[in-house]
Formats: structure tokens, sequence, C-alpha cells
């Protein structure tokens, strides 16, 4: 995943969550890539 890529994720997981993007700074690619999955999901289905 690319760093961009990344950033993108972490923002739109603390947007959306109301979570500090620091928490996110220790995480691995792949734990990122899950929840902003997840988060993305939740959101697409409850708008």
């Amino acid at each position: 995943m690319k760093r961009r890529e990344r950033q993108n994720m972490i923002q739109f997981i603390s947007k959306i969550r109301g979570t500090d993007e620091t928490q996110f700074f220790q995480m691995t690619d792949e734990d990122i890539e899950h929840i902003y999955d997840q988060t993305y999901f939740h959101h697409e289905t409850t708008e």
C-alpha cells in the first residue's frame, strides 16, 4: 500500500469513527485496510 493511500484510509476512519489518527500509527497496512473496509461498508449501508 502506498503512503498516500494509507494516509487517506486513516483520515477516513478517523473522520467517520471520531477517533484520533495517532492510534493507527503502530498498526500494519493489513490492520488499517481491514478497519477501513469495515468502516466503509458500515458507512455505505447506513446511509
